[in-house]
């Protein structure tokens, strides 16, 4: 019997259609969609704490606003640097339930550019996209520097303090206080949740609290300095920085005198943020295989 000329034509064809559906059906399966970042939107409060707010009171909160970039690691580890603006202030006039630091009159405003590296961990798995895993509650930490200008208001007009020396700071008679420098550095630790809207939304809420390496954002640390340190104007009326240095006169006899506890160098100021954020979604195309 012959044997048919098919045979090779039949196993090309397989080969042919083998090789198609190998190489056919990838062309979905290896371009996987892959989220590796977000840039995002803050915006919320921001509180001070410290020696014009010793007891962590919320009655002052000042407006915060921000911009970061989120780049992901994995779905439960992530990497943030963010650009924050913020205010923060205080006025003695808030402690009642102090008599002497209420007497006391001190007041600061300052206003804080931040710039910080964050290290953002996942409680849950994090996937946006995915319906079953578009919610996490989160942990984050890290570094940052800011810089900060506290001033006050003096017969309604805007005071600097810094260069006011309202410690006697510089002054031969305190050789171990140094003009405080404008740029610090704060430790952050913080949490909040976030929750993934759409394949290229997320929103979120999150509260940070930092703990500066100055102790003068409020311009207040250590005890009254002599009052030789502000020498009068030439007409010979009290100087600004004199009268910045001790606002007590104002609200009866002055409780101040050198060395009297002005304020509590033993702790370093901190301050909070407590945001609302929106961020878009960068995605890119990987090969599995």
């Amino acid at each position: 019997m012959r044997r048919s000329n098919n045979t090779p034509r039949r196993f090309l064809i397989s080969v042919l259609l083998s090789a198609t559906v190998l190489w056919g059906r990838p062309v979905h399966a290896q371009q996987e969609l892959s989220y590796t970042g977000e840039l995002g939107f803050s915006i919320g409060a921001a509180h001070y704490f410290g020696d014009l707010n010793p007891d962590f009171h919320l009655n002052a909160p000042k407006p915060s606003v921000g911009i970061y970039y989120r780049r992901y690691m994995n779905d439960y580890i992530g990497v943030r640097a963010q650009l924050r603006f913020m205010q923060l202030g205080y006025s003695d006039v808030n402690n009642k339930q102090n008599e002497y630091d209420y007497r006391r009159n001190l007041s600061f405003n300052t206003n804080i550019e931040e710039f910080s590296l964050q290290g953002d961990f996942n409680f849950f798995r994090f996937e946006p996209g995915s319906l079953a895993y578009r919610f996490s509650p989160y942990l984050t930490g890290g570094l940052a520097l800011f810089h900060f200008d506290p001033y006050a208001y003096l017969d309604g007009r805007k005071y600097y303090l810094q260069p006011l020396h309202t410690e006697g700071q510089g002054s031969a008679l305190y050789p171990d206080r140094k003009p405080y420098g404008l740029i610090s550095a704060a430790f952050l630790i913080g949490g909040g949740f976030k929750y993934n809207v759409s394949k290229k939304v997320n929103v979120g809420m999150e509260c940070l609290y930092r703990f500066a390496q100055t102790d003068y954002l409020d311009d207040v640390s250590t005890t009254y300095a002599a009052t030789s340190v502000f020498p009068p104007n030439k007409d010979g009326s009290p100087s600004v920085a004199y009268r910045l240095q001790d606002r007590s006169s104002a609200l009866g006899n002055a409780i101040s005198y050198p060395g009297r506890q002005r304020g509590n160098s033993r702790d370093k100021d901190q301050y909070l943020t407590l945001e609302f954020t929106i961020s878009i979604l960068f995605t890119s195309y990987h090969c599995r295989f």
